[in-house]
């Protein structure tokens, strides 16, 4: 597998992930980021038996972007707990065809996620098992029938993103389940995390992870700097 490293110390190690990797090992049987990191790791290293690698937080399969995995138990309890509290700062890149209703703002929705079919929906209000998804987004560019979007998420839920691009009327590209009109060549959607931002966990100092999205050309103008 081939993956970019944007970042490794003693405690840390962060990727880029391409679009149609795993993160960890699933049903498909087809190798995971996790797993290419740790024989990564072994070799660099020179590292004999087990490699510890911590997991802290997770990408979906077709999306690409910045990766974080702590090399060491303490530091996987301290980026757990950043995730855990939404101190972290994340930014995607989205890409649809449509563009949203607005130019920018703030997002708020409860979700239901159907474990058997791995779909998120929207409920009208909050009810019993439901998780409440706050992500702020803004129109960064619509030209050539393409809508340049940023997201940050205020929380961490599973399909959020996604899910809040197709409630603004702009469903992602390639993301047939939430009601993109054809698939991507490389079966990816258009969301891209572009940037990561968390507290060192021994330094305690601000570490911010960043990488360019993939050479395409839904993001040729994010790869020529558009922001």
């Amino acid at each position: 597998m081939k993956f970019e490293v944007l970042h490794v110390d003693n405690h840390l190690l962060a990727l880029h992930k391409p679009a149609g990797v795993p993160v960890v090992p699933d049903e498909s049987g087809d190798e995971s980021l996790y797993d290419a990191a740790r024989e990564w790791i072994r070799h660099e290293f020179a590292k004999p038996g087990e490699v510890f690698l911590g997991v802290v937080h997770r990408l979906d399969r077709p999306v690409s972007g910045v990766v974080l995995f702590a090399r060491t138990s303490k530091a996987a309890s301290r980026l757990s707990e950043q995730f855990r509290s939404h101190s972290v700062r994340k930014l995607y890149f989205g890409v649809s065809e449509t563009r949203p209703r607005g130019e920018g703002g703030v997002l708020e929705q409860w979700l239901d996620k159907d474990a058997e079919r791995n779909v998120v929906s929207v409920l009208e209000r909050e009810r019993a098992g439901a998780q409440l998804a706050v992500t702020r987004w803004r129109l960064a560019r619509f030209e050539r029938g393409l809508a340049q979007l940023d997201l940050e998420p205020r929380t961490g839920r599973p399909h959020q993103l996604r899910v809040a691009a197709a409630s603004l009327g702009s469903p992602l590209l390639g993301d047939l389940k939430y009601g993109a009109a054809r698939p991507l060549p490389d079966k990816s959607v258009g969301l891209h995390a572009a940037e990561l931002e968390v507290e060192h966990p021994t330094l305690r100092t601000p570490l911010v992870l960043r990488t360019p999205p993939p050479a395409t050309e839904w993001w040729e103008w994010r790869r020529a700097g558009g922001s």
